[in-house]
């Protein structure tokens, strides 16, 4: 694991022969200077940034061109493509139109009412689904919701996000961690209900309260229209274009979809899998041209995780996650109150900085390890690493894959997302709702005891 990935590399053809401590430290660089790139997205666009990284591990020898590509996640490319695909029909159809308007009136054109009702729906859906899934739906119709009624969308897209992780929190199914710690682990859907969903829940109300707090403070909860001008948001007499055969073909496989990620996971299908087929059928019956809906794919997205996924897997192969994770677990040692805090929370400090999909594999496989030796007892750890690297996706932007689709998202609404602006909400309400879903964990589980 931690020898030189390529036989020949510019470091090679130099004469240049690392050992395993140079190998560690020049893929940590390299993650370093990937990532202040990324901060810097007003001169670098982040997809730059990324695929860079993942041309300097390759070109440094990190890792081979097969390994890099072994590095990628495509459960979660096709999962993105594949339901970008099911969301751009039903865009066609005519249906984000027609949930926007009936939206606006549910809301009453009162932005408390569509950032609460927004977030709330946002939050179950993901539970029930999965986050990618739920933003892909949810995030087009809070930009028409929020431009209807003169309301700044970038916002409430924060919120959006927000919810969608802390929501996803509570469930198996609800975000990747949660699918790979219940496969090693070997918990079911039950288990995560009864451990973590209550504590997912209370840090979802939580997190939309302290989103309130913070967009009442900036003003972003002030509505600009006059009376007149709600009640032409709300009564839009301008006639909807829609395609109901079509919209009907595109509900229901996405209702299938959805039904098969329920069911997949336990009989081997990965959720991947199952949006890169269900859209491709779509594709078939819904006899539009494809070139059109491909045109329309968040490509900058796919290849920004396909950059990062290469980069993420240099520092996985010089063994950085094993190491960090090994020592973590050492200073746990038998004290799980203790050893509940400190998961909980490095889980989420990492998971909003990296992927959390390979430090999740790499911190599981620690665990798995220690359950060999402590048994049962060490139980409550799965659930302090489920809290912390699905809690801490909210601290960054590129913390979780639903934070970059939202962003591109909002980019292609004409609604560009910072870096900074996303950091301003995501990192002290993250912070704020990992401190109270671990802390409280560990008191309960210390009080129980």
């Amino acid at each position: 694991m931690h020898e030189t990935a390529a036989t020949h590399s510019l470091l090679t053809a130099l004469g240049l022969h690392l050992g395993a401590a140079q190998i560690t430290g020049l893929a940590l660089l390299l993650f370093l200077l990937t990532y202040l790139l990324i901060l810097l997205e007003k001169y670098v666009h982040r997809t730059v940034a990324a695929l860079l990284g993942a041309c300097a591990v390759m070109l440094l020898g990190l890792l081979t061109p097969a390994q890099a590509w072994g590095a990628i996640d495509f459960n979660t490319l096709f999962l993105l493509f594949g339901m970008m695909n099911i969301v751009n029909v039903l865009s066609h159809s005519g249906f984000f139109d027609l949930v926007a308007r009936r939206a606006l009136t549910l809301t009453r054109g009162e932005p408390v009412r569509v950032l609460w009702i927004f977030s709330l729906l946002t939050a179950a859906f993901s539970a029930l689904l999965d986050n990618v899934t739920t933003v892909l739906f949810m995030a087009p119709v809070v930009v028409t919701v929020a431009s209807r009624l003169g309301l700044k969308p970038l916002p409430y897209l924060v919120a959006v996000i927000l919810a969608s992780n802390t929501g996803g929190t509570a469930t198996l199914v609800g975000d990747p961690p949660n699918i790979i710690i219940g496969s090693v682990a070997g918990k079911g859907f039950g288990d995560f209900l009864l451990n973590v969903a209550p504590y997912a829940i209370l840090v979802t109300f939580i997190a939309v309260g302290l989103m309130h707090l913070m967009m009442r403070r900036n003003g972003s909860l002030k509505a600009n229209f006059s009376s007149d001008q709600l009640q032409a948001a709300l009564h839009d007499p301008t006639p909807l274009h829609t395609d109901p055969p079509l919209m009907k073909k595109a509900l229901w496989v996405f209702a299938v979809t959805l039904l098969l990620f329920m069911v997949g996971h336990p009989i081997g299908l990965e959720a991947g899998l199952i949006a890169l087929t269900t859209s491709t059928f779509l594709l078939l019956i819904a006899r539009l041209d494809p070139a059109e809906l491909f045109e329309r794919v968040e490509w900058t997205t796919l290849l920004f995780f396909m950059g990062l996924f290469v980069v993420v897997g240099a520092l996985e192969h010089a063994g950085v996650f094993t190491q960090v994770a090994q020592a973590l677990t050492q200073a746990v040692g038998d004290d799980m109150g203790k050893g509940i805090l400190l998961v909980g929370l490095f889980s989420a400090l990492i998971s909003g900085f990296v992927d959390n999909i390979p430090f999740t594999i790499s911190m599981a496989s620690v665990l798995k390890e220690l359950q060999g030796t402590l048994g049962n007892s060490m139980e409550p750890l799965w659930w302090a690493l489920s809290l912390g690297a699905c809690l801490g996706g909210n601290l960054t932007l590129i913390g979780a894959s639903a934070n970059i689709v939202v962003s591109d998202i909002a980019r292609r609404e004409g609604h560009p997302m910072s870096f900074t602006d996303f950091m301003k909400y995501g990192f002290p309400i993250a912070t704020v709702t990992t401190l109270v879903a671990v802390g409280l964990y560990a008191l309960v589980y210390t009080l129980r005891g």
